[in-house]
């Protein structure tokens, strides 16, 4: 679970004090998922049933566990998004280890095997599963990963700037209410695959976070609290409804076994900023101060059992009135 602080002030210190004293007591909620299936058969190509198939996360240590049926199929579902080690098992063959196999938010991920004749003590050992490939969905879409959302470089750290990323998106006309930037939050829409900005469907955790209303976002995550997400902009399977448009699907961070966490600073200033061309009542520019700090922890509360994590992101800003 990741609590995200965002205050417009100059102090924010009693309030993240209180958050962080029961983020450490509380229990971590469920992601949006991934889903694993695919098919284990023998060198001959025929369906190998009653198979062991176990995932684990790399992050939390937590295993899913399955067995392939008659047909030699199995499917993992509800796996929240991240690396795992992927391990086939099954009595006169040789065991088979994919050690980082990378599952992205909102997709069926297929992955088969082909065991080979031995004891089930020899281990086939690959490092990475490889790219792989969607066999299971017709919706058309981009995950937008967690280098991308931690690393890139964001004009005020606003989390639907990621989404113009995604091939077909563009910014919105600002004369709807909704997409009008406001200030310290960015715009609340965007459009992409010629849909209108309020026919997006927006989703974290699997729960809506759709205005009633206007149908744009409620509120902007802190972009350290998202691990991923993903833009799907046609032929989206019947789960998701509410809108016509896009779906955008966010997982969230996460603790894991090991502590973790960071502090940052984001600063602008006029100091840095050169004058407007067309403003000719001074030779500086006006006066623009603008300070985003903040930091995130994560850890284990029962190791390989519950983990949590917290974010708090804190905002101080003067502008001058000629400033835009």
């Amino acid at each position: 679970m990741f609590t995200q602080i965002i205050t417009r002030g100059r102090f924010c210190a009693p309030l993240t004090a209180v958050v962080l004293f029961l983020a450490l007591f509380a229990p971590a909620h469920a992601q949006s998922t991934t889903t694993l299936q695919g098919r284990v058969v023998d060198p001959k190509g025929a369906a190998v049933p009653g198979v062991k198939v176990t995932a684990r996360s790399h992050a939390t240590g937590v295993e899913r566990v399955a067995q392939t049926d008659s047909g030699g199929s199995f499917q993992i579902a509800s796996l929240p998004a991240g690396l795992y080690r992927l391990e086939v098992r099954s009595t006169g063959f040789q065991t088979q280890v994919i050690e980082r196999l990378s599952l992205e938010v909102g997709r069926t991920v297929t992955q088969d095997f082909r065991l080979s004749l031995g004891d089930i003590s020899q281990e086939v050992s690959v490092i990475s599963g490889g790219n792989l490939i969607e066999r299971a969905s017709i919706s058309v879409g981009q995950v937008i990963d967690q280098r991308t959302v931690q690393e890139i470089p964001l004009n005020g750290r606003y989390f639907l700037d990621l989404g113009l990323l995604v091939p077909g998106s563009v910014t919105p006309p600002q004369s709807w209410s909704a997409a009008i930037p406001v200030r310290g939050v960015g715009s609340f829409a965007f459009n992409t695959a010629g849909a209108r900005e309020e026919a997006v469907n927006y989703m974290i955790n699997g729960i809506s976070l759709n205005h009633p209303g206007f149908s744009s976002i409620n509120f902007q995550p802190s972009i350290s609290s998202v691990q991923e997400f993903k833009v799907d902009t046609s032929t989206f399977s019947a789960e998701y409804g509410q809108n016509s448009g896009a779906v955008v699907n966010i997982a969230t961070r996460s603790g894991a076994n090991k502590f973790h966490g960071e502090l940052f600073e984001f600063l602008r200033n006029d100091a840095l900023d050169a004058r407007n061309f067309f403003e000719f009542n001074s030779s500086e520019p006006p006066p623009f101060k603008r300070n985003m700090f903040g930091g995130n922890f994560g850890g284990p509360l029962v190791k390989n059992r519950t983990i949590c994590g917290m974010t708090v992101d804190c905002r101080t800003s003067t502008r001058g009135a000629a400033s835009s």
